[in-house]
């Protein structure tokens, strides 16, 4: 009797362990999937800002000044991860909206639907940054655009893509 009740403790406690991994794993999954989908979010909209033209690059200081405390509290030296201090960020690249030329379409900061069906904040954030070589002889300025893509709820950043915009392509 004292046997079968030790083996049966010992399968208990096995059994609660391949559950408590089987829960983790789930965990873990739904996690990855949110942060896949909030990749491919900003993804895509990066691509959109990669097939515009460079002189419609840009933000207008209307959406800008209305967005809310989350956007306004990035701005700037926010992004000291994504650029090095000799590439310092500075101000908005500010357009007018459309139609005016040149014009912008793009807006700071949207809420969208990802594959998974949640919702979630993306903000962009388009800025003029510095650019040198590695003499340290200052060249012109690019714009750097940054998306964020952010929980709609909780504003838990998963994803975030920055990318260049030198003149020179005009693309």
């Amino acid at each position: 009797m004292i046997e079968l009740v030790a083996a049966m403790t010992v399968m208990a406690i096995g059994v609660l362990a391949v559950f408590a991994m089987y829960h983790s794993s789930m965990t873990q999954l739904r996690r990855a999937s949110t942060i896949t989908t909030a990749a491919a979010l900003a993804d895509t909209e990066m691509e959109n800002y990669r097939a515009l033209e460079y002189e419609s690059i840009g933000l207008a200081s209307s959406d800008v000044g209305a967005a809310d405390s989350t956007y306004t509290g990035q701005s700037g030296g926010a992004y000291l991860a994504i650029s090095s201090p000799e590439n310092q960020v500075s101000s908005t690249v500010v357009l007018t909206k459309c139609p005016g030329t040149p014009c912008t379409n793009s807006v700071p900061t949207k809420t969208s639907t990802g594959a998974d069906g949640k919702s979630y904040r993306v903000d962009t954030y388009i800025t003029w940054q510095a650019t040198s070589n590695q003499s340290g002889t200052a060249g012109r300025n690019v714009k750097l655009v940054t998306v964020v893509v952010r929980d709609a709820s909780t504003l838990r950043t998963y994803a975030r893509v920055a990318s260049s915009f030198d003149e020179s392509t005009g693309l």
